[in-house]
């Protein structure tokens, strides 16, 4: 009679987390901010006993090439990538700049390629940025319903962040309200199951925090 095969019951569990930026420029808020959310998650899982694994997409480097596939259907492979990644993510954080009261054009762009049906009930953590607390409101205006629309599973805490935010001090007390928020996505990454398709992506990389004093020389 074959032997079953013994497992691990002390293996750590997985979240395969991929963080998506709308930021335009190098070393944007935006990205700041996907970065500090996701860090701040994948301290919150770690706390939990489960292992990320994390992708980064900056879409500032896929923006001629989601532009070419809104009118020609056809994508490239980094685009591809990417997409892929996003479809088969465990939970998805999703950050963009503040333009004209909504989301970035290359933000939607992004997001009309991705197949609904796939990040159907995904948990997401929505983040913004912008040049003054005016547009404090467009996560619960346009990015809110966006993702509702798409059936995603927002969280219910989000984080907007004005440049003013980012000084010395932390007078706003935007690391107090990223940690609340990571640590409340990793408690929600961790009550959902993770998903059981391959990851197309391949293996992701492991997240990469630039330094504050390198970042916060541009901003969105």
């Amino acid at each position: 009679m074959q032997a079953l095969e013994q497992t691990d019951p002390f293996q750590p569990r997985e979240r395969h987390l991929v963080v998506v930026s709308g930021g335009t420029s190098e070393g944007s808020t935006s990205t700041m901010l996907a970065q500090d959310l996701a860090a701040a998650t994948t301290d919150g899982l770690s706390a939990l006993g489960i292992v990320p694994r994390v992708n980064v997409i900056e879409l500032r480097s896929l923006a001629s090439d989601a532009a070419a596939a809104a009118t020609t259907l056809a994508r490239t492979p980094e685009l591809d990538e990417a997409v892929k990644s996003v479809e088969s993510a465990d939970g998805i954080i999703a950050v963009s700049p503040t333009y004209q009261a909504s989301y970035s054009g290359i933000f939607k762009m992004f997001w009309d390629l991705v197949d609904p049906d796939l990040i159907k009930g995904v948990p997401f953590l929505l983040g913004a940025t912008g040049g003054t607390a005016r547009h404090s409101l467009v996560i619960d205006q346009a990015m809110g319903p966006l993702f509702s629309y798409l059936k995603a599973l927002v969280a219910p805490t989000s984080v907007f962040a004005a440049t003013e935010d980012w000084g010395d001090g932390d007078t706003n007390g935007l690391n107090d309200r990223i940690g609340r928020a990571g640590r409340e996505f990793a408690d929600l990454l961790a009550a959902n199951e993770p998903r059981r398709q391959e990851n197309t992506a391949g293996d992701s990389e492991p997240l990469t925090v630039t330094p504050f004093a390198q970042l916060l020389g541009n901003h969105d």
